[in-house]
């Protein structure tokens, strides 16, 4: 089972080998390919009622007879392949983070994650991509990304979310099975509210490094003074809201 993300606000649009293949002319393709037979040869095959993208032949173990391959080196691997799930886990309160994302600082990187880094960084349309857990009750706080759509996939556990629009807040529940989408500059949060935790997949559209503001630092960033005034409060009442240490 595959869970897929495409860069794309558009239809998706497919072509598969054998589509390709059934859409050359005969003559076009044996001169192509240049079978045995030529273009009798080419005439031998039939294009299925079915789109073979998504069903395999009954008899596929008379057909195969050798699906090996010799696996490519890891410079070339890791360009296009991330061991997530195995990856370093980024804490925070309420829940942890695993990334798949391109960093400008590689500190603490390996070799093969700075390669996988520097991949998706060489590509204008590309993913950055997460598994986000939050503990029961948990809460991921209000925030939003400055160059980055999300769309997260709940795995496990269930959860209550908000986003944030000016003038306009909309909430609802999710559960397993469940897509969520949050705009580049939309606030969000979202708050686990069963007993299990709560597992999102998520994705991010930007090979970039993520840039995020959570409301606990555009607040305590913002002066006590221009706070007062904002919310006609004392300014000495702000220094109620603990900061974070560094």
């Amino acid at each position: 089972v595959f869970l897929l993300f495409f860069t794309t606000h558009e239809e998706l649009q497919t072509l598969d080998v054998d589509d390709a293949f059934f859409s050359t002319p005969e003559d076009i393709a044996a001169r192509a390919l240049k079978p045995q037979g030529g273009v009798n040869f080419i005439r031998t095959f039939k294009k299925q009622a079915e789109d073979q993208a998504v069903n395999l032949p009954p008899n596929l173990d008379e057909l195969v007879h050798n699906a090996t391959y010799e696996q490519s080196p890891d410079s070339l691997v890791w360009q296009y392949f991330y061991n997530l799930r195995g990856s370093a886990e980024y804490p925070f309160p309420g829940g942890v983070f695993q990334w798949a994302r391109y960093r400008r600082n590689t500190t603490g990187l390996n070799e093969t994650e700075k390669i996988f880094s520097e991949s998706l960084h060489k590509h204008e349309d590309t993913l950055t991509l997460a598994t986000l857990r939050i503990f029961s009750n948990g809460l991921g706080q209000p925030h939003f990304h400055f160059n980055a759509n999300e769309m997260g996939y709940v795995i496990s556990g269930c959860a209550q979310v908000g986003v944030i629009l000016s003038g306009v807040t909309a909430n609802f529940n999710i559960d397993i099975g469940d897509v969520i989408f949050f705009p580049v500059g939309t606030q969000h949060y979202i708050k686990s509210v069963c007993e299990e935790d709560l597992l999102l997949i998520l994705a991010y559209s930007t090979g970039n490094q993520l840039e995020t503001l959570r409301m606990k630092d555009y607040f305590h960033g913002t002066a006590d003074h221009i706070l007062a005034q904002l919310f006609f409060k004392k300014q000495e009442e702000f220094k109620k809201f603990p900061k974070a240490a560094k």
